[in-house]
């Protein structure tokens, strides 16, 4: 149950993924979109890499299209930020679907095939993606990565005689910006690109609706007459989380013609021979926040070009195992493991723990 935290844990490498530029006008695309496969890399720098013009290697190893390179190498901070930001949408897509049937698997054939169609799961990739990004080059700004950015400098904050801006906030609005310059401006001539947008810009938009306030006390005694307070985003945790959830109520659209306007929109579709609803509106538009797809996914059950299935899949009776398994039933083995426990924190300064041996059950999946 603790997988997805267990692997934040021993990570000592980060992801980088190799990008390319998707057939389409004016069309960019960052992180898990990327249409090629996985490749681990270390994640300090070799020595000589880390003075100079390092991070234009870096930069290169993206293989970003004209304009993003541009972008990464006009400031040393960009590169390590988006390999940070893929690292990370990595291992929250892979832990928030750690009980699913599509367990988020980002190896290159499997994720291609998935990009190329307009699954739920699409969706979640593209919105995960742009989260990522523009959580991490907010961050990048407070903690002075960047050359070209600092902490928020725009408070604009409620009860602003109560509070003295203060502190180092996360630099969302020049976050923002880059993201959108970096990922630049697609095609709308299709639905399909359409989607792309939306669902990468719920990403952008989760991302500023969990923004909060955060104030630290001045004053004698603790009475906290006056207050620092400074802008924070929350965990990218907390955001996956909510990307998931949105992913769960996932809505699939179609296009349709505006009868006024003359011109095409997104709508709702619904399924073959089903009655419009009643109303001036029969196909209401879905909302900005909500995660949209145009495809029903794959089941995932049994390997094809989409995932390699669940077969010896690691499952939670009781949990998760009908499910996963598909109804196949699931193998118990019982094997013997050793822990530490009833751990004690020694003067000084060290932990003192017992070695406990306990038996426990594993369930896999039936092929």
């Amino acid at each position: 149950m603790l997988d997805g935290h267990l692997l934040l844990g021993w990570l000592t490498f980060t992801i980088i993924v190799h990008l390319i530029c998707l057939p389409g006008p004016s069309t960019a695309y960052f992180g898990l979109t990327g249409d090629e496969p996985l490749s681990i890399l270390p994640l300090n720098s070799q020595p000589d890499e880390r003075t100079g013009k390092a991070h234009y290697k870096l930069c290169d190893r993206l293989k970003l299209e004209k304009k993003q390179r541009r972008m990464c190498r006009r400031d040393p901070g960009v590169a390590e930020t988006l390999i940070e930001a893929i690292s990370m949408s990595a291992l929250e897509c892979q832990y928030q679907f750690r009980f699913e049937r599509w367990n988020c698997t980002l190896e290159g054939r499997y994720r291609s095939h998935i990009l190329k169609r307009g699954f739920k799961e699409t969706a979640f990739l593209f919105a995960i993606s742009s989260a990522g990004l523009t959580h991490a080059m907010a961050k990048a700004c407070s903690a002075g990565r960047m050359e070209r950015c600092t902490c928020d400098e725009a408070p604009d904050l409620e009860n602003r005689k109560a509070w003295q801006w203060g502190g180092c906030g996360d630099n969302l609005k020049y976050s923002n910006k880059f993201v959108k310059d970096f990922l630049g401006k697609r095609s709308n001539k299709d639905l399909r690109a359409r989607i792309d947008t939306h669902n990468t810009n719920v990403g952008m938009k989760v991302i500023k609706a969990g923004v909060e306030t955060t104030c630290k006390c001045h004053g004698v005694s603790g009475s906290c007459t006056v207050q620092t307070c400074w802008r924070q985003l929350a965990p990218f945790h907390e955001i996956g989380k909510q990307l998931k959830q949105r992913y769960e109520t996932s809505v699939k659209v179609a296009s349709s013609t505006n009868e006024a306007t003359g011109e095409a929109e997104i709508s709702q579709s619904r399924s073959q021979g089903q009655p419009p609803p009643p109303g001036p509106r029969p196909d209401p538009i879905p909302r900005t926040t909500d995660l949209l797809h145009i495809e029903d996914s794959p089941s995932f059950c049994r390997p094809s070009k989409y995932s390699a299935g669940t077969s010896a899949r690691k499952c939670y009776k009781d949990k998760n195992c009908e499910a996963i398994c598909c109804g196949r039933g699931h193998n118990t083995q019982s094997r013997v493991v050793t822990r530490p426990c009833q751990c004690q924190v020694r003067w000084c300064c060290y932990v003192e723990c017992k070695q406990c041996t306990q038996r426990e059950e594993v369930y896999t999946c039936k092929g």
